[in-house]
């Protein structure tokens, strides 16, 4: 008999959401992590008595209550709302785009003025593009025009896409802009799910909630060890990269990167905002976080000397940088389509979450998917 029913390969919000559910169920589970600490990209950090979100701004956000009754069941959340700015050319804009953001753009007042102007630009967009023999857009600036018009677009969106992708937009696919929120209301809430908030006292509270009463190993690298710590469970809950799981044998997988640079500042309130990006491509970085508003109200952020700040800056990833966003590309999919049917040769693995599926998932996604992985696994209802 083995030692482990699961080995839960990575402690971030996948593997320690399955890892509460299994051990639920009362099966025998070890967490490990090549980390030095648990929580994955959720990980936080105390600095200055503030919680500071060391792999950049996680706001959790749902609509499936029960999700959002499983996390606040462990920890209670806050009521923080999403409501981020941009910076272009030194003037504020209102993020998502709503009549904030058009009456600072073009200072219309009504919906009418606003939707005018949005219908108009599209329009020329997509006279352009019929002018060019195109039925579809060939791109991705292409697909931005159709659906927001030249001026939000070329103010507050191509330049932070190109940071964040790492090449010219006219380059991107399409489908990367699927659909851009255009709200005819004011309206400055980023997220339009049922719930949404920060667990109270930072995320380090939930993954240690998730985790109590499993055992758990940092600093322990699965794929150097894999043999000896596969033979120790039934099953293997892998959760890294899944191109590295099979030594890269079809090629690289692709990703975007980032680098966290953050700073202490002696003022109370450096943006007074939790969440501001920049737009501007002379501008290296995307955003700007400040922390403690994700978790203090506006008297105790002014009451508080000091402030923590993050600057984000998108990078390519290299061997040894750590891997963030897949470039859901044509080329990077079919790769991954490859890779899977090989996970499908291993049973005695599961691959599951952002970096062994090969897709993005938000925060809340990734707990449905430990709901219905627990439920293939038989581990009953929770």
């Amino acid at each position: 008999m083995k030692q482990y029913d699961y080995l839960i390969v990575g402690s971030g919000l996948m593997g320690a959401a399955f890892a509460h559910l299994a051990h639920g169920a009362g099966k025998r589970c070890l967490v490990i992590d090549r980390r030095q600490e648990l929580g994955g990209n959720i990980r936080c950090e105390r600095v200055e008595g503030i919680n500071v979100h060391k792999y950049g701004a996680h706001i959790f956000h749902t609509s499936n209550e029960r999700v959002w009754r499983l996390v606040n069941d462990l920890v209670p959340f806050n009521r923080f709302t999403n409501s981020p700015l941009a910076i272009s050319e030194g003037r504020l804009y209102n993020l998502p785009f709503n009549m904030n953001t058009f009456h600072q753009m073009w200072g219309v007042t009504t919906p009418a003025e606003a939707r005018a102007m949005v219908e108009r630009q599209r329009s020329e967009a997509l006279q352009r593009m019929r002018a060019e023999g195109a039925t579809e857009p060939r791109n991705l600036e292409e697909q931005a025009l159709l659906l927001v018009g030249h001026d939000i677009y070329h103010t507050l969106i191509k330049g932070y896409t190109e940071k964040q992708w790492g090449r010219p937009c006219q380059s991107l696919p399409a489908f990367i802009i699927k659909r851009l929120p255009v709200r005819f209301v004011y309206d400055n809430n980023y997220f339009t799910d049922s719930f949404q908030g920060i667990p109270r006292g930072g995320y380090n509270l939930l993954i240690s909630a998730l985790l109590e009463g499993v055992e758990t190993r940092t600093a322990t690298d699965f794929l150097a060890d894999r043999a000896a710590l596969s033979a120790l469970a039934e099953k293997v809950i892998y959760t890294g990269p899944l191109d590295e799981y099979f030594h890269y044998t079809l090629g690289h997988l692709n990703y975007r990167s980032l680098r966290f640079e953050h700073e202490v500042l002696q003022e109370a309130n450096h943006q007074g905002n939790a969440v501001i990006n920049y737009t501007d491509s002379s501008v290296p970085f995307t955003r700007i976080i400040e922390h403690k508003h994700f978790e203090m109200s506006p008297q105790e952020v002014e009451q508080t000397p000091m402030t923590v700040i993050t600057r984000e800056y998108p990078s390519e990833w290299t061997e040894g940088t750590e891997p963030y966003y897949p470039v859901n590309d044509e080329r990077n999919n079919s790769l991954a389509a490859q890779y899977l049917e090989l996970a499908k040769r291993e049973p005695a693995t599961i691959f599951a979450g952002r970096l062994a599926e090969y897709r993005y998932y938000d925060m809340a996604p990734v707990i449905e998917k430990a709901f219905s992985l627990a439920a293939a696994e038989g581990l009953g209802d929770h």
